[in-house]
Order: C-alpha cells, then structure tokens, then sequence
C-alpha cells in the first residue's frame, strides 16, 4: 500500500532534547491502530486527510529537512507503514538520527525489522488500567502489549546526549487525563522498577478537549492543578532521574498542528 502522510516540517514543541534550537524533522503518517477518543491529531489518526507519497518521495522529504537543519528525522506513527520505511531508507539513510514516535501498541516483530533503522525511541505509555484503555480505545490489553514493546526499545538505545541534543536512546512520554491521576502514577512507578540503559520519562499536561469525547463526560475538561501535582509528587518521590515534566500552560490547542495535505 502506499504511504499517506499528513505533514512535514521542522517541529519546535517536543522535548528539548530533540527539537533543540532548530526543530525535529517531524512526519506525520495518517491511519493509527490505537483510535484514542480524545486524538488531538483525529483528522490523520481517522485518515481523514493525507497525500500518498512512494518510498522514494518519503526518501527526499528525509533531504529536505536534514537539508533545513532538523536535528533528526521524527516519523509519527510509522509502525502500518515499516516495509515502506525500510524501502526509504534503502535510498537515502540521513545522516542524523531516526527517531520511531509511538503509541508503543507494537508487534516486537515489527520492531525486530526496523530496529537497526532507529536511533531513538519515543513511546507513549498511554493507559496502565485496561478498563481506562477499553473505554477510551477499545483495547483492553494495550498496557500488556506497549509495556513489552517499551522493554524491547530500552533494552535496544542506551542514552547518548550530545551538545544537548540526543542521539540515541528512549523517552517514554505519558499524557495526564482527567480523573486518571492514580493510572498516571501506576505508571511512574512500572517505569521506575523498569527503567534502563538512562532511559527518560516525559510527563505532559497537555491534554486539551478534542476528538469524539462527546459520550466521556470527564473528558470534556483539562487536567486540574491538584491532579498534575499528584502525578508530579509520585516523580519527585521516586527513584527516576531522568525525566522532563511540561508546565500545565501546555494545554493549549496552538500546540495542535494545521494539517496541510
């Protein structure tokens, strides 16, 4: 099947370890397995929008934005496309990282094949209780799956940072939702028994009312300040070193990409 992507560009707004002074080489591929209610990118998760592009043309996009000065190449929900991935790649390699920015809902088959390609893992462990992963994405085994794929990419980068910039190893990213502050901090602590080779954690605020929430009542609001700090307080009380936690302002929909295809 062909690629179909949504965007690219140099993107200022991930961790400052991978935007840096200049931006990720971020693409964003449409289609996503997950279906999150509350997707703050649903028009490319639903496919709704998106330009179908070959191997070859995904190969020079990766030029193009080394040629921009992107600190890396960042594919957003690749894991539908790996062979076609790998086909570019067999073209143009870049000369700067490769980052694999996941929903971590991945077959360790998939990430067997494309292993070798990847400099930096960026996973989100999104949900750890299955009733919150089945009511908000129909899959009540997401946790038993990504906490496995997550385990693989640790196991796989050890954490190189250089001049500020990383160039290889893994950021787990996980997102504070309304009411599931208790989920959050189940999952701080299955990072801190589990953490390897300097992996981070990223805590984001960011959640901001999107999507198809209109049955999920207790989605249609930010998370609250006394909720982020529950999260914030399990960090600071644990044994993890590495991480980075967003301010609470950074629930705002300017973060939201305009999708241009």
């Amino acid at each position: 099947k062909d690629i179909k992507i949504a965007k690219y560009y140099l993107h200022p707004y991930e961790e400052p370890i991978i935007s840096g002074t200049n931006g990720s080489g971020t693409i964003f591929f449409t289609g996503c397995p997950m279906r999150c209610v509350f997707c703050q990118n649903y028009e490319v998760s639903r496919n709704l929008r998106g330009k179908k592009i070959s191997p070859k043309q995904l190969s020079k996009i990766y030029k193009q934005l080394e040629d921009l000065g992107a600190h890396n190449i960042n594919l957003v929900t690749p894991s539908h496309y790996t062979d076609k991935i790998i086909e570019s790649f067999e073209i143009y390699k870049p000369n700067i990282p490769i980052v694999y920015n996941t929903h971590s809902y991945e077959s360790i088959e998939t990430l067997e094949k494309i292993d070798k390609y990847i400099d930096i893992y960026l996973p989100d462990l999104k949900f750890y209780n299955s009733e919150i992963s089945k009511r908000y994405t129909g899959l009540s085994n997401y946790f038993e799956h990504a906490s496995k794929s997550i385990e693989f990419m640790m196991n796989s980068k050890k954490t190189v940072i250089q001049n500020g910039i990383m160039k290889s190893g893994v950021i787990l990213r996980h997102l504070v939702l309304p009411l599931s502050s208790n989920d959050s901090i189940e999952i701080i602590k299955w990072f801190s028994s589990h953490q390897k080779n300097g992996a981070y954690i990223s805590i984001m605020s960011q959640y901001t009312p999107f999507g198809d929430i209109e049955k999920y009542p207790e989605l249609n609001r930010k998370i609250t300040k006394k909720e982020y700090n529950r999260v914030l307080n399990a960090i600071y009380d644990s044994n993890i070193k590495n991480y980075f936690i967003q301010e609470l302002t950074s629930s705002d929909t300017k973060f939201i990409p305009t999708w241009d295809f």
